[in-house]
């Protein structure tokens, strides 16, 4: 029986790379000792609890930094102890140990705001959900959190030295957010008919609320032809659109091409932004690209691939947020309700807000 030459090529692949995985981190040097020379007891503890840690002993790890917590409540290890024990949780890994690390730490933030490891502790949960993003065209709800997480640290640490990590943990969640949400929008704008509009609707809301998205210039592009597509009152929004990439993608390929639109629109062509040209020659300066090994494992791997992420720029610090529908008239406009809307409690009488009456009287017989 003969046996495939790729299959073969991808067990050995899969059994390196569980071997990479399974080594190192959680056997590792623990890297918040306390390097003090002692023999106080709550020291003892500590020591014999770090040396669990490293040896991959998390129960009794935990076990003896626990005693010290419960038997040592003024001990000047009592921070460091709370630490570990959430570290201890992290390194042994699993579903499991990330929701208690996580409880742990989030706990640590609550009793000692004002240490540096509570940056230290917040940063470790912006890593937690990270190594559980998904794909972008799977279940959102770990990317969401890890951009949740990560922005908290941004936002309650952000002088902290593990700020600039948290920063582009972001910019990751948050590219891998609006490639799910740009292949939805292609998908709508490739089906035509009814469907320009949502394109529309998805595809500009991805350039408004992740501008350093990688392929927010091309989403644009795809926007502004379902904009032509649904009908001639989406002109203004055709144009803006190719305005934006003008503007604010100078570089893109597609620049040349908004150009000749907006010619043919017979609207204003707008100066490229500096700023927007000099984050985009840098983007480009430090784009990396993946090697052969990571694109032949690629198929095996379900965490995204976040090469493509800005590598610069503050990433969008506000709740991601769902544009109103483009075929939703506008209050005010001509096509738009022109009215008041009031909310009034109900009269069993049948009597009107304004003194009137709803119900007529029932004719005389």
């Amino acid at each position: 029986m003969r046996v495939s030459k790729w299959f073969l090529t991808g067990s050995i692949i899969a059994l390196v790379s569980l071997i990479a995985s399974s080594c190192g981190y959680k056997h590792g040097k623990y890297e918040n000792p306390i390097t003090k020379d002692t023999q106080q007891p709550d020291k003892i503890l500590f020591d014999k609890a770090i040396n669990d840690i490293e040896k991959g002993r998390f129960e009794m790890a935990r076990l003896t930094l626990q005693t010290l917590i419960n038997t040592y409540d003024s001990s000047e290890y009592l921070a460091k102890a709370k630490l570990a024990v959430g570290d201890a949780w992290y390194r042994e890994g699993g579903a499991r140990g990330r929701a208690q690390a996580e409880l742990e730490y989030k706990d640590f933030i609550l009793f000692y705001p004002t240490m540096q490891e509570a940056a230290e502790s917040q940063e470790k949960i912006c890593r937690i959900h990270s190594e559980q993003m998904d794909r972008p065209d799977r279940d959102p709800s770990e990317t969401l959190k890890t951009e949740q997480e990560c922005r908290q640290v941004l936002i309650q640490f952000p002088n902290s030295k593990f700020a600039p990590e948290a920063e582009q943990i972001t910019r990751n969640a948050q590219e891998v957010l609006a490639e799910g949400e740009f292949l939805v929008g292609k998908q709508y704008h490739d089906r035509g008919g009814f469907g320009n509009v949502s394109a529309a609707n998805r595809l500009s809301g991805v350039a408004d609320q992740y501008p350093l998205y990688s392929k927010a210039d091309e989403a644009l592009w795809l926007a502004a032809d379902s904009y032509q597509k649904s009908g001639p009152r989406f002109r203004q929004m055709e144009g803006d659109a190719y305005t934006r990439i003008v503007r604010d993608y100078p570089l893109s390929p597609r620049a040349d091409a908004a150009k000749a639109k907006l010619k043919t629109l017979e609207m204003p062509i707008p100066e490229a932004d500096p700023a927007a040209v000099a984050r985009m020659r840098f983007e480009a300066q430090n784009r990396v690209t993946p090697g052969l090994f990571h694109r032949l494992t690629n198929f095996m791997r379900s965490s995204p691939d976040t090469y493509t992420a800005a590598k610069a720029g503050a990433p969008q610090m506000n709740a991601p947020a769902k544009n109103v529908p483009v075929s939703v008239p506008i209050p005010g406009s001509a096509a738009g309700f022109q009215g008041d809307v009031t909310v009034a409690p109900a009269d069993p009488t049948g009597a009107s807000p304004a003194g009137g009456n709803s119900k007529q009287p029932a004719p005389s017989k």
